[in-house]
Parts: structure tokens; sequence; C-alpha cells
């Protein structure tokens, strides 16, 4: 049996600037030196502190043409990747011009190869002028982020998909403000509530920048959710809140300045009692994440109240044999045509990643990609679940 999916189905995968392009020079380059050697002593020397530096990374900045002449051979149709802050805004308020011909170039490679571009604007990094004056914590920061909102759009005028932010709350926010895991490494109650304040008021005054000068433009941010999977009246009850702060919170801040969702998801997570991470782990990915397929169904679901169309602007799977990947995609991609057919108006899949990536404070050890790269000598090599993907997407449909 087929399943076939919506006329227009936009069909692709995703990639961030400082997780793909090398040489940059931003907050998290100057953390990643900082914290390398104990991240590798925390990894009980498993893998040595050069993983945990992004250095060249891929060198996509260099090799776009090559990576999207492999998106092209795998039948995408739409691709998001992010601008980085950091390359175009270098010092506050100087625009290098050398650098948004850059992305005006990335741009257009993805147009000649029939490829529809998500321009992501904020990806967690941060130019290190804007961490000097407080980085999200600023009361201007809103400011900052608004102005280069600006730019971008004045540059690239033809763009019709904007995300935003990635992830701003329940990640970036806590990971960097509350766990002290990502930069700038705070562990505030206080400072991770007047980020959040920010991010909203950021994204808000992006939307209204974007808007004004390119009234046709499709804005959104890209939301983790994650499916609470309650067990008894206690976790059921705390289901509620966990749903109301993970998944909802941004999104309800925002909802008047969001054309559409992005959706990123990769996991369930088993609630008992009042506490979290009760999942029974039988089969995860190479990061621990146990795979639930479902899950993405029931977070649509979940989203079809709000009643804008639904990119899903992540979904991927650490797997660095192959051997899940294929699986993990097409079981996805079934449990998303089930909200479909009950009404939930999803209108595009973007894998997580194009390539294998540095995945942030984990380094490059976990593989996301659809591609395969060879840090030493940067060699491409399309995995054979790429191409399982390619012939979904070439059918817009799904053999079941």
């Amino acid at each position: 049996m087929k399943l076939e999916f919506p006329k227009g189905f936009l069909w692709g995968a995703a990639t961030s600037s400082h997780q793909v392009e090398g040489n940059n020079h931003n907050d998290w380059t100057e953390w990643e030196k900082e914290n390398a050697e104990r991240l590798s002593k925390e990894s009980d020397g498993k893998y040595p502190p050069e993983n945990y530096i992004s250095g060249r990374a891929c060198d996509h900045y260099n090799r776009f043409r090559e990576d999207f002449d492999i998106a092209k051979s795998l039948n995408h149709n739409a691709h998001r990747f992010s601008i980085e802050w950091s390359r175009v805004e270098p010092e506050e308020g100087k625009w290098d011009e050398k650098e948004i011909e850059h992305y005006r170039q990335v741009i257009a490679a993805l147009r000649e190869r029939g490829i529809e571009p998500f321009v992501t604007l904020w990806h967690w990094t941060i130019p290190v002028w804007f961490r000097d004056k407080g980085g999200w914590a600023s009361k201007k920061s809103p400011e900052y982020f608004k102005r280069f909102s600006e730019r971008m759009v004045k540059e690239f005028p033809d763009i019709d998909f904007w995300i935003t932010l990635n992830e701003p709350d329940d990640i970036y926010s806590i990971f960097a403000y509350l766990k002290g895991k990502f930069p700038p490494g705070e562990k505030s109650i206080l400072k991770t509530i007047i980020v959040l304040k920010n991010l909203v008021a950021g994204h808000n005054a992006a939307y209204v920048a974007i808007r004004d000068k390119n009234p046709r433009a499709m804005v959104g941010f890209a939301n983790n959710t994650i499916y609470f999977e309650s067990q008894g009246l206690i976790s059921t009850v705390f289901k509620v809140f966990a749903n109301a702060f993970w998944n909802f919170w941004f999104l309800r801040k925002t909802l008047k300045h969001c054309d559409f969702i992005g959706c990123n998801y990769y996991h369930h997570n088993r609630l008992k009692g009042f506490k979290y991470n009760q999942n029974e782990n039988n089969v995860t990915s190479d990061v621990g994440w146990e795979i639930c397929p479902a899950g993405i169904y029931h977070v649509l679901k979940s989203l079809k109240k709000y009643n804008k169309p639904i990119y899903i602007t992540e979904n991927g799977i650490a797997d660095s044999s192959d051997a899940n990947r294929e699986k993990f995609i097409k079981e996805h991609l079934r449990w998303t045509h089930k909200a479909i057919s009950e009404g939930v108006d999803v209108r595009g899949y973007l894998y997580w990643s194009l390539l294998d990536n540095f995945e942030w404070s984990s380094g490059f050890w976990p593989r996301f990609g659809l591609v395969d790269v060879d840090y030493k000598t940067l060699e491409r090599r399309i995995r054979q679940s790429a191409w399982a993907y390619a012939k979904i997407v070439k059918e817009n449909s799904l053999e079941v």
C-alpha cells in the first residue's frame, strides 16, 4: 500500500552554519577552546579534546555547491540552513559585504537546483561583540536581533520561508542559562527567565521586521517538541505542566507572530509520577535517545489546535552504522502521514541532517547525516538510507 503525501509537499534536509561551515569565530568557538579538555575528561578519554573543537567542521562554507549537488541527486526540493550572524555582522553595526554575498551565492545555488531555501536567522551562536554586551540576557538583545533580521530580509528579499530562532526555550535557554552546558555556561533561574523573555521579544520584533519588508514571507520558529508519555494519574497531571512549558509556552507567547510552526522532533519522554526520563530504552540511537516514531504523531496532533501550517524542520537519528536510519525515517513518515490523514496541516519534512556535523557539546562523534563525512579527508559518501529516503521524495509517497 502507498501512503500519498499532499501535492506540493516539501522534502529535504537541514543544517546549521556553525555545525557544518567551519572556521567560524563566535561565542561557541571560544567556549569550545575553553572546555574541550574538560569535555574529553568527562568522556573518560573516549573522545580526544579535538572532538570538541569545531574547526573546519565539514568545510561546507567552501563546498556548499558540492553538497547541494548531493541534495539534488537525492531529489530534495527544500533545504534548511542558517546564516552565521557573526560572519555578516562581525562588529556591532558593521556589515561584511563579502559574507553577505557568500550567503547570496548559497541561496542562488539552491534556487539553481530547484531547492526551496528555509533560512534560519539564529541557530544558537552569537557574535562575540553581542556576547560581550550580555548576549540574550541584555535588555537590548531584541533590538540587536531585529536589526540583524531587517538587514537580512533586505539583502535576501526573495526568501519565502524564514525561521527566526531555533529551539529557543527548552533547549537553548535551559542548557545555556540553567544547566550551564552551553555557552555562556550560567546556572541562574533569574537569567533563564530574562533570556526567555528577550527571545520572545526578539522573535516578535524580527517577525514584524521581516513581514514589513516582505509581506508574502512565511515566518516562524523551530520548536523542539517532545512526546510526554504518562502512566497513571500523577504523571498524567504532570504531563499537562510538562507540555505547557516544553512544547507550548514559547508558541503561545509568539502565536500572533507566526505564519507556520516549525516542529523539531527526536524522541519521547516517559513520565512516572513526578519523574522525567523513565524510558525503557529498548531501542536507542547512538546518543541514547529511545526511538519512538509514534511520538511524532502525538506532537503533531497536539499542535493542530493552533491552526497553523506545520513544517517538520528537524527529525533525525544518530546512527553511525546506518542500521536504523531507513526504518527511522519511514516509521516517522508513516506516523506523520497518519496525522495528515486526520487533518493536521503538515506541509514539509526536513531530515536532520544532510551531513554528519559538529553536534555542539557532543562534538563530532554523533553521526546524524544522510551523508557520511570523513573529517580527515572531508570526503562525502551518501549512505544507503539516503537513497531510501530519495525514493520516498521522488514518489511523494511511502510504501508500507
